[in-house]
This record gives structure tokens, sequence and C-alpha cells, in this order.
């Protein structure tokens, strides 16, 4: 069940060029199936029922020959461009494809293909958090691990304390005209972001960090299937 929001106007990008090398497979990640439907189709659905949705633009790789395989019903409710090779650049594509563009202070959010569990109701409670936020944010999970700083020879060198460590997750909403401003900066100065967060920071910005649980995993690797197929299970279980 969605969580009502406040129907704020968003835009929404979804860098999906890469190539999922770490699988081992031959097919991308966003591709495989996982809980009856492929990854992306998961990532879209959730996505596409955010209230207030002005349009969501996926940016694939060059000559991805993919993307037809995924419903008709599904592309059509979506902008597809053409991304870059890395992340950065696929994020801008995106953002320069919106018809039309968005005011610069309109809300832009940008998240992983490959972020298959979340929820609707998480992206809702992001951008009911950050409506009023002069910078903007993200959605992150505080670390519960020990942490350990390792030396050059892979022994410990220090222990951290976790308190101050979250990791980071997508949604990151940040306005129209900052997020652009941030990642032409980035890529204008040769820095290779991660994140959008990481191209507001360097701006000298502090994004807000919005608690979100430990389902929206990224998947990346071939262990990370089994896991969120076992939390889209429970998302199932849960809207019976």
């Amino acid at each position: 069940m969605v969580v009502p929001g406040k129907s704020t106007p968003v835009w929404i990008a979804v860098p999906a060029a890469g190539s999922g090398s770490r699988m081992g497979l031959d097919t991308p990640k966003q591709y495989l199936h996982l809980a009856g439907r492929q990854l992306a189709e998961h990532t879209l659905r959730a996505l596409l029922a955010v209230p207030g949705l002005r349009e969501l633009v996926v940016a694939i790789a060059p000559g991805d020959l993919h993307w037809g395989s995924l419903p008709q019903a599904l592309r059509s409710r979506v902008h597809c461009v053409e991304g870059g090779a890395d992340r950065a650049t696929s994020v801008l594509n995106a953002l320069s494809a919106f018809d039309p563009l968005p005011a610069a202070s309109d809300w832009v959010l940008v998240h992983d293909m490959a972020r298959a569990c979340v929820r609707t109701a998480d992206v809702v409670h992001l951008i009911d958090v950050l409506a009023d936020d002069e910078v903007g944010g993200l959605l992150a999970s505080p670390v519960v691990d020990t942490l350990k700083r390792a030396d050059a020879g892979a022994r410990v060198d220090a222990t951290l304390k976790r308190e101050s460590f979250w990791r980071a997750q997508t949604p990151q909403m940040f306005r129209y005209g900052l997020l652009c401003r941030a990642l032409e900066a980035a890529r204008d100065s040769g820095v290779s972001v991660t994140d959008e967060a990481m191209a507001v920071e360097l701006l000298g910005l502090r994004p807000r960090l919005v608690p979100c649980g430990a389902h929206n995993i990224k998947v990346t690797t071939p262990e990370d299937l089994a896991l969120a197929e076992f939390h889209l299970g429970q998302d199932r279980e849960g809207a019976a």
C-alpha cells in the first residue's frame, strides 16, 4: 500500500547504461528475471506509481538489445535515451531529455535501476521529508557493522565509530538547476563522482540523509539476486 504524499511535482532520471560486469553474465543485470519479472520492471513499476510524477527518463547503453524485452505497456510510459560511459554522463543525458525541461527549482530524483526493491512508499517519504529542504538529500541506511580501516597489508589499522557512517542509497533528490550545475562542475574538473550527492557535496553543500530500510539493496553480484528476490517476495506477501 502506498502512503499518500503531498503530490509534490517531481521528475525522475534512471541511469541504466552499465554492463553489470560484476555479475559475470552475458545479460545486463537489469534484464535478469527475479520474483516473476525482469529486474528493471520491478524498479520502473515502483517509480511510475509515485504521486506527482511529471516524467521518467531512462538512460540505457548504446546498442542495448534488451530494452525491447520489457513490456510495451511499461516502456510506453518511459522516455528512453542513450546513456554514457559513466554514471554522471548518463544522468546528464537523462536530465537534458526531459520534455519540457524542468524549471531550475523543480525537484529531480535519480534512482539506480539496479535497486529493484525500492518501494513507492520509500520514494514518497523521501519527497515529503525533503519538500522544503534547501539542499535536497538521499535515502540511506545507518551502518550497523563494526568498521575496520585496513592498511596496505590488509591488517586492521583502526576501528572506526560506526555512528557517523551511512550506506548511501537512491533515490537521491535535488533541484534540477543545482543537480545539473553540480554534475557539470564535477565533469569539468575531472572528478568521477559515484553518486549525485557527491557532486553536490563538491559544491560545499550538505545533502540530508533520510533513513530507509536495508531492503533497498543494489543488485551488484549474483548473491544479491537471491536477497532481492526475498525482499520482493516479502512485499508481495504484504500486499496480498
